[in-house]
């Protein structure tokens, strides 16, 4: 990433357990468009956050239908992230913690997304003009 001021994020809930996650997402997103670098290391459930294979579903409660329920999917805010990043000058890193991916079988990522370990959050933190851990409850 460059010298201009860059955010690192540490996201640890899975999709749908926590309202952190999805605010950390919008907190992404809001600093992507404001010309930030942003590097977001996900690190337990989060890794599931990019997981490709995430299905929408139908709602039985509401008799509603996968589209007319329009359930939004983590993968596509991720992706969506990447291309925030494409048109507004900012430099996106997603990375995967390589353990836990292996760990939840969730090794099939939307494009964006690479591999890595703590040592890759170390050195975004080092890096970094600010950082935010997103812990679990």
């Amino acid at each position: 990433m460059s010298d201009k001021k860059s955010l690192n994020i540490l996201l640890m809930d899975p999709p749908y357990e926590s309202s952190n996650t999805m605010t950390a997402l919008r907190v992404v997103e809001s600093a992507l468009k404001k010309g930030i670098n942003v590097h977001v290391f996900a690190f337990e459930g989060a890794v599931s956050l990019s997981f490709a294979e995430q299905k929408a579903h139908p709602n039985p409660v509401k008799s509603t239908s996968v589209e007319e329920e329009k359930h939004p999917l983590t993968r596509d805010f991720v992706s969506g992230l990447f291309e925030i990043a494409k048109t507004s000058g900012s430099e996106l890193s997603w990375v995967n913690c390589g353990f836990c991916v292996d760990e939840r079988g969730a090794g099939n990522w939307v494009d964006g997304p690479t591999r890595g370990g703590p040592p890759n959050f170390a050195k975004a933190f080092n890096e970094s003009t600010k950082t935010l851990v997103v812990a679990t409850k």
